[in-house]
């Protein structure tokens, strides 16, 4: 049915029949990949929501193989499965990712761009040549400025490459201190996720 494993998470409020609850999809960093579901809880979504029970999401959070990277079709295709299973909104699905999952969230906005809500890649590389796809798309992008592993000027780019197409609704948080974790303050925040509950995905 689908290729990937993945953890779920159903809020306290979740029902089958009442009203269709948001979803949101996390993607996790490389350093979370492997055959253990339970190394995906170690940042983000998958973490709060186990002190969480009243998340106002249904959390799914897929893990991909060692060496391997997040493959857009295949999560698109855990979507569909999701969204004919679970009582969920389908106009407001929200994608966020750190690093890997990062660069992850940008090439699924890329190749699905009308699926969405709004999406938050964090510290992750995309192609600023393939932003003209999603410019309607509610982005909110967050990098570390002392960031090594994946330099600030990645996220910088498809900012400026954004803007340039004439996108109108983009956020970009620069953490002056912050190395390449930038994905803790980040999930820690509060106003993210009120961010995404504000947003319905509009038919284009």
């Amino acid at each position: 049915l689908h290729s990937c494993r993945y953890l779920l998470f159903l809020p306290r409020s979740y029902s089958a029949k009442g009203k269709p609850a948001p979803l949101l999809l996390f993607l996790h960093g490389s350093g979370e990949r492997g055959d253990d579901l339970e190394r995906v809880k170690q940042h983000g979504p998958p973490k709060l929501v186990a002190s969480r029970p009243d998340f106002p999401f249904v959390v799914v959070s897929p893990q991909v193989r060692p060496t391997r990277r997040f493959d857009a079709a295949a999560l698109l295709d855990l979507l569909d499965h999701l969204q004919a299973t679970y009582n969920v909104d389908r106009k407001r699905t929200a994608v966020t990712g750190l690093s890997m999952g990062g660069a992850g969230t940008w090439e699924l906005a890329w190749a699905y761009p009308n699926r969405f809500a709004a999406i938050a890649p964090i510290c992750g590389a995309g192609d600023p040549a393939k932003t003209g796809r999603f410019t309607h798309l509610p982005i909110w992008a967050f990098h570390g400025e002392k960031d090594e592993t994946i330099p600030i000027k990645r996220t910088e780019m498809m900012i400026e490459a954004l803007k340039a197409a004439g996108a109108g609704n983009v956020r970009f948080t620069v953490y002056a201190d912050a190395g390449h974790d930038s994905w803790t303050e980040t999930y820690g925040n509060p106003e993210l996720y009120e961010w995404f509950l504000s947003h319905t995905r509009t038919s284009h």
